[in-house]
Parts: C-alpha cells; sequence; structure tokens
C-alpha cells in the first residue's frame, strides 16, 4: 500500500513539509513574527516605558535640553500632575507609545541625561576631583596657600587660613591614622577639613561663573 505523499515544498534543496515546525517557523520569520523578534520587541518597549517613567524625575535643566517632541514633554509634565494610580497608569502608557516613536539619537540623549542626573557630568566630577585635591596640598603645604591667593584673590584669606589651621589640627595623628588604615577604615574628618573643601569648590565655581560671564559680555 503505498503512501500518500506529504504536502510541502523544498527550500535549499531540504524538503518542508506543510505543519511541520519548520514550516510554521519560515512562514512566520516571513511575516516578521517569530518568537525571538517579538521578545526583542517586547523588551525594547518595555526599555522604553521604563525610561519615559524615569523622565518624570528628571531635573528641569537636563529636560530643557533634550530636543523632545513637545507632545511627549506635555505628556510627561501631565503625568506628574495626576495623582489617582489609574489615571497616572494610563497616562504613562501613552508616554510609552510616544518614546516608541523616538530615533535612536533622541532614545541615546535622553539615556544619557538620566545617566548625567544619577551619576553626574564629566565636568561636575572634575570640577570635585580638583577642589579635593587643592584642598588637600592647602592642608599638607603652607606655600600652596599663595598659589591659591593667586588664582582666587577674592577668597577671604582669614576664613581660609583659620580653616587650614584646624583641619590641621584635627588630623589623626599618625598612630590612630595607621591603626584605621589597617581596619580598612577611612581616617576620621573634623568639621574645618568639611567646611574647607566648600569654601574652596564656591570659590572655584564662583570664578567660573566670572569667565562665564566675561565670555559672553566679549561676544556680545
Amino acid at each position: 500500500m503505498s503512501r500518500k505523499p506529504k504536502k510541502g515544498y523544498f527550500v535549499r534543496g531540504h524538503f518542508v513539509a506543510e505543519g511541520s515546525e519548520l514550516d510554521l517557523q519560515l512562514k512566520a520569520e516571513l511575516k516578521g513574527t517569530t518568537e525571538s523578534s517579538r521578545t526583542d520587541m517586547k523588551r525594547e518597549s518595555d526599555e522604553l516605558q521604563d525610561l519615559g517613567t524615569e523622565l518624570l524625575t528628571l531635573r528641569a535643566d537636563l529636560m530643557d535640553r533634550l530636543d523632545l517632541p513637545e507632545k511627549l514633554k506635555d505628556a510627561i509634565a501631565e503625568a506628574k500632575r495626576i495623582t489617582n494610580f489609574e489615571g497616572k497608569r494610563r497616562q504613562m502608557q501613552f508616554v510609552g507609545k510616544l518614546m516608541r516613536r523616538l530615533d535612536e539619537e533622541a532614545v541615546a540623549a535622553v539615556r544619557g541625561a538620566l545617566d548625567e542626573q544619577r551619576n553626574g557630568s564629566a565636568t561636575e566630577k572634575l570640577a570635585l576631583h580638583l577642589a579635593e585635591q587643592w584642598r588637600d596640598r592647602l592642608i599638607h603645604s603652607d606655600e600652596v596657600l599663595l598659589q591659591w591667593m593667586e588664582q582666587y584673590p577674592r577668597t577671604d584669606t582669614q576664613q581660609i587660613r583659620a580653616l587650614i589651621r584646624q583641619a590641621r589640627k584635627d588630623a589623626p595623628a599618625g598612630k590612630e591614622a595607621n591603626v584605621a588604615e589597617s581596619q580598612g577604615l577611612a581616617p576620621r574628618k573634623g568639621r574645618a577639613y568639611r567646611e574647607l573643601f566648600q569654601l574652596v569648590r564656591e570659590q572655584m565655581q564662583d570664578a567660573g561663573t566670572e569667565a562665564r560671564q566675561e565670555g559672553a559680555e566679549r561676544d556680545a
């Protein structure tokens, strides 16, 4: 008794039976609806939805720097105003829908702004690092104070001298510092140490602001 031939077709020399797993997979690929593609699309959609949710917490100055569609900005502003749980959930779904319309460049900009808010910009990190270096050098050597006053002449000389003297007094003695280091602990720092850093940081910020203002006036 002869078997009834299976219905199917050949792909690259291989027979594919209709209704088989391979047949279903090939047909799904032609439609662009493979399981893997659906999974990728779902994951990307969820990520954009999460980004939209995070945008609600973005600082105003960082938000203003983003070149986002006004419709999306308005939707985010509206979501911030809504307090009803179900209303907010629906609004965030709308925000997610608008997020999925953004191009790759806009999405990258959003990620960058959120990362800057979480970790600080490279410029801010560098400024903090320089302030820490100045503070430590001022405590270590009197000569550094002369260098500081040359660069930042508006600093209150009496105040900074007093903070330096007190920070040196508060510094742990050699034995105490060695014990803390052996225990994996950071040496104890006094109030003057922190206030000296704050003073240095403020003077550097003020000088930077003045420099930018002078540059703007020259360009005007």
